[in-house]
């Protein structure tokens, strides 16, 4: 049950990131591509978590890139935010 939450909230970050970018190749808004590029890392968290808890299983760990690509996505929605502030 737990592999169908991973695999669902995996989707549903993909399908954000997916329909961001749309959105910015319609409108060339430059916070609506730090957003869909954010949540595109966010989406390679949760594949990676679905990865490492649902196939690899417990003797080998992948939460450095994890952590990683959490950081990523995340710092990329902030410099977004702060970057468009100005």
């Amino acid at each position: 049950m737990a592999e169908t939450v991973y695999l669902l909230c995996a989707l549903t970050s993909a399908a954000c990131a997916v329909l961001l970018l749309r959105s910015w190749l319609a409108g060339r808004q430059r916070l609506v591509l730090w957003t869909a590029l954010g949540f595109a890392g966010l989406a390679l968290n949760n594949v990676l978590l679905f990865i490492d808890l649902a196939l690899i299983g417990p003797n080998t760990s992948l939460q450095f890139w994890r952590d990683a690509s959490t950081l990523g996505g995340l710092a990329v929605l902030l410099a977004g935010m702060v970057w468009e502030s100005r």
